[in-house]
């Protein structure tokens, strides 16, 4: 039975639906597996998850295996330096380059590209396109990895990438909502701070969230940034305000909310483990990521295992949230269908270097 077919009476663990985790080393853990076979929405790879792109699809199969369905097996692959995969995969252009060509269809026919390499070693989601305007110069975070400044231009051109992976069968997640804006500082290390307004977000940063929400995103990643002028106590991942009341009911998002990992220093410096998922899931998140540490998954499961069992969530909601979850897991392409051959063929490397070429 698939999981189009998979009836809800089914023995599935609805908290463990609720996240996507990473893990160290480069072979599925035991826990990990158990996890996987009673309901975990994913896992997201990572390049010290493996040695050869061999080894990457047959931990891929593995992972399918252990769930014994659809299941999201996601890996960041945005082009450029510091998000992308390395050699043998084609060294795609950055964003900030397809930005610069400002050529959608250009864009769109490599991100379809994109999506048939990573067919071929058997992820099925793509962490990109990535939607945050570069209007600080000195940002760590969209310096290289943004489209440009222009909102209608990264519309452009994110609606473009979105729609390559999906015509490639590749899910898109377009991120980090509701944008980085003027915030200098890395999450990974600390908590950014965007003193915009909800006028300064709705006439720029969401501009392109909008655009992608329009053509069918099917997941969207939230920030962890604080905007103190709409939510002056949680950053945006935790804010009910921004996904629930924006995100989800203003902008009439009805894909999957996907929290960026909540061990990075703009979460871990300020909440354990089991209060951020928590409070994650309570503003409006469908799955949250832990990724990096693994000690810190059984405290965040279980803290949302209590606060289930103790009611704090809505059941509806909850309940609404699950069927998201289904429905984007059934949409992930099960097994992988390209050639490892057509990983960096002469096709893919000339179409990057017509990205890249001087004369455009």
């Amino acid at each position: 039975m698939n999981a189009q077919t998979q009836p809800k009476t089914q023995a599935r663990d609805s908290v463990l639906a609720r996240f996507m985790l990473g893990f160290d080393g480069d072979s599925l853990p035991a826990e990990l597996a158990g996890y996987l076979a009673n309901g975990l929405a994913g896992v997201v790879l990572y390049p010290r998850n493996f040695s050869s792109v061999e080894s990457l699809r047959e931990l891929t199969a593995e992972i399918r295996r252990a769930a014994g369905r659809s299941v999201l097996i996601g890996i960041d692959q945005e082009g450029g330096r510091r998000f992308a995969l390395r050699e043998p995969f084609t060294p795609w252009p950055s964003a900030s380059e397809l930005g610069h060509v400002g050529d959608a269809a250009l864009t769109e026919q490599v991100a379809r590209a994109m999506a048939a390499e990573l067919r071929a070693v058997g992820c099925n989601l793509n962490f990109a396109p990535m939607l945050d305007l570069h209007v600080n110069q000195e940002s760590p975070v969209t310096k290289d990895r943004s489209f440009g400044a222009d909102p209608h231009l990264v519309s452009s051109m994110g609606v473009a990438f979105d729609q390559g992976l999906r015509a490639g069968f590749v899910l898109s997640c377009a991120k980090h909502f509701p944008g980085h804006g003027d915030a200098v500082v890395d999450p990974h290390l600390d908590l950014p701070v965007f003193m915009g307004t909800m006028e300064r977000l709705t006439s720029a940063e969401l501009v392109p969230f909008a655009a992608v929400v329009a053509a069918g995103v099917p997941l969207v990643m939230t920030a962890h940034i604080l905007l103190p002028r709409i939510d002056p106590e949680r950053p945006a991942s935790l804010s009910r305000n921004l996904l629930y009341e924006v995100l989800r009911r203003r902008m009439k998002f009805g894909g999957v909310i996907l929290a960026d990992d909540l061990g990075m220093g703009a979460i871990a410096r300020r909440f354990e483990p089991g209060e951020a998922a928590v409070q994650a899931l309570r503003a409006g998140t469908d799955i949250a990521m832990v990724c990096h540490d693994w000690s810190a998954v059984a405290p965040a499961i279980a803290a949302v295992r209590k606060a289930h069992a103790e009611e704090r969530f809505d059941e509806v909601e909850w309940d609404a949230s699950l069927d998201r979850v289904e429905r984007v897991c059934a949409q992930a392409d099960p097994a992988p269908d390209s050639p490892l051959e057509i990983l960096g063929c002469g096709e893919f490397r000339a179409l990057a270097a017509k990205v890249r070429a001087p004369s455009r």
